[in-house]
């Protein structure tokens, strides 16, 4: 029987075709996109857009102030509702550099979490470069030439070098339309003197990187954004030019400073709800067109949710951008790739048997486990004494393509305790999925130790809340009676996590 919509009815996800969501909690602004994938194309279905300026609600100590944490979660109830007719699976929620700073985003986000329904990711400066250039591409086509794509957004400003949909350059610079507004017209207040030290300390935070873009060079140069377009289209309104030029944003500046406030600040094209952060925004692309002797920019309509779109989708086509940094981490620290491949796979059929028992069955509690066997060596290109020290701060604070923060944390948590003793913090700060995790990851290692290139026997597993058996040929373990003894002292070890391992043969 075909299924039909009707009013009142919500079909099951299935049978409605493939629905994807991406919302971006910007500090300036949220975004929800709502697209269809149809022959290999997406479709944008519904946006949503609300000028939230979570920025706007950080005070000296990093604290989001409550007024602002309403605000933000009313409109996220509003976008909850346009989520439920999306598959879980299908959508991704991002936070920014306002949730990156913020000393309780945690607690924002437990809230926000509930409110959505869906787990909010906090993204690095740079991964959400990587998205933004990944949406611009995808909206201006494959054309093999290099480009330059700036996205200065409420808290942050991404620059990004590259070619087609590959970015070689990215960098996030702290400084957006919300913050410099804020900081150099406070109360609204505009005059010749605040907007020249506005575009003195964008120039500041460029220098370090300004010699190195200027000396690669690109072909050409694309602004994302609300900041750029609302730029470029009071351009336009006011006939100053189809682009975004030097000339334009000189004569934009002087009809800013001339308004003397953001309340008579009145220009063609501007949108009242912009007016706030028009002149923080303004001074920044101007210090950026200096910096880096750009001529013209193009604006894009894509930016960082259409990125998250086209991330997803290449999640769930096997060209998952973490695959890719898991593979290049390992070729550039020079990781044992045979030995990694032999404890992933002891891992994973490990957690197949387990997976039920322990409550283990989502797709990122394999993903997570598979990525760590492959990383847990990375320490040791750097010293063998204490390697699985080393690797956990090397994930922890490296910049990974694809990853989120949650996500570099627990892959720094489990290389940590992959071996050895557990340390008295990681015990207090992990769940138990994580404990059980870890678990079969140790198991795996121990399993393989000798690093012999044999193929392990079948290794039967079964749990219970609080023990793990293990049962191995009598054969085998007569004639591995070193793993035999390490598997003895690693039952030692997990006692420490309530675990009961029992070897038994068979």
């Amino acid at each position: 029987m075909t299924q039909t919509e009707s009013p009142g009815q919500v079909l099951p996800f299935a049978a409605r075709g493939k629905q994807l969501g991406a919302l971006d909690l910007g500090s300036n602004s949220f975004h929800l996109l709502i697209a269809q994938e149809a022959h290999g194309r997406i479709q944008v279905l519904d946006k949503h857009k609300e000028m939230v300026r979570l920025a706007e609600g950080l005070d000296d100590t990093n604290q989001l102030a409550e007024p602002v944490i309403e605000r933000a979660l009313d409109c996220l109830e509003r976008f909850a509702q346009r989520l439920r007719t999306v598959d879980p699976d299908n959508v991704r929620v991002v936070g920014t550099n306002t949730l990156r700073k913020a000393a309780d985003s945690d607690a924002f986000i437990a809230k926000a979490e509930k409110v959505l329904g869906h787990r909010i990711e906090i993204i690095s400066g740079r991964e959400e470069a990587r998205l933004i250039y990944l949406g611009v591409c995808h909206d201006l086509g494959p054309e093999d030439t290099s480009r330059l794509v700036v996205d200065i957004g409420g808290g942050s400003t991404e620059l990004i070098l590259g070619r087609r949909t590959t970015p070689e350059t990215l960098e996030s610079l702290h400084m957006g339309c919300v913050s410099m507004s804020r900081r150099r017209f406070p109360d609204g207040v505009i005059n010749s003197k605040s907007m020249q030290r506005a575009v003195k300390d964008a120039l500041v935070e460029l220098e370090p990187i300004a010699q190195d873009y200027v000396s690669k060079g690109w072909e050409s140069t694309v602004g994302a954004s609300g900041t750029v377009t609302a730029i470029a289209e009071v351009i336009v309104a006011n006939e100053l030019g189809k682009n975004i030029t030097p000339a334009a944003l000189a004569e934009l500046r002087k009809r800013v400073v001339a308004a003397s406030s953001t309340d008579k600040l009145e220009l063609a094209g501007l949108a009242d709800e912009r007016k706030a952060v028009f002149p923080g925004g303004l001074a920044i692309l101007s210090a950026i067109f200096e910096a880096l002797n750009i001529e013209e920019m193009e604006p894009a309509q894509s930016a960082l949710r259409e990125g998250l779109i086209y991330d997803l989708l290449g999640r769930q086509h096997e060209d998952d951008a973490r695959d890719h940094t898991v593979k290049s981490l390992m070729q550039r620290y020079r990781i044992d790739d045979q030995h990694a491949r032999q404890v992933r796979e002891t891992a994973i059929a490990l957690l197949s048997q387990v997976a039920m028992g322990w409550s283990l069955t989502a797709a990122h509690h394999k993903q997570i486990l598979s990525w760590a066997a492959d990383l847990h060596e990375i320490g040791m290109d750097i010293s063998h004494s204490g390697y699985h020290k080393h690797g956990s701060y090397l994930l922890e604070h490296m910049d990974m393509p694809g990853f989120s923060r949650h996500e570099q944390h627990q892959l720094a948590t489990l290389v940590r305790a992959h071996r050895r003793k557990f340390t008295p913090d990681w015990l207090e700060e992990v769940n138990t999925e994580i404990m059980r995790i870890c678990a079969l990851l140790r198991i795996a290692t121990v399993l393989h130790r000798n690093r012999s290139h044999e193929p392990l026997p079948h290794v039967q597993a079964k749990v219970g809340e609080d023990s793990l058996t293990l049962s191995l040929p009598k054969t085998w373990v007569a004639d591995h009676p070193l793993t035999t003894e390490d598997l003895n002292v690693e039952a030692g070890y997990l006692s420490a996590l309530n675990l009961k391992l029992n070897v038994k043969k068979h």
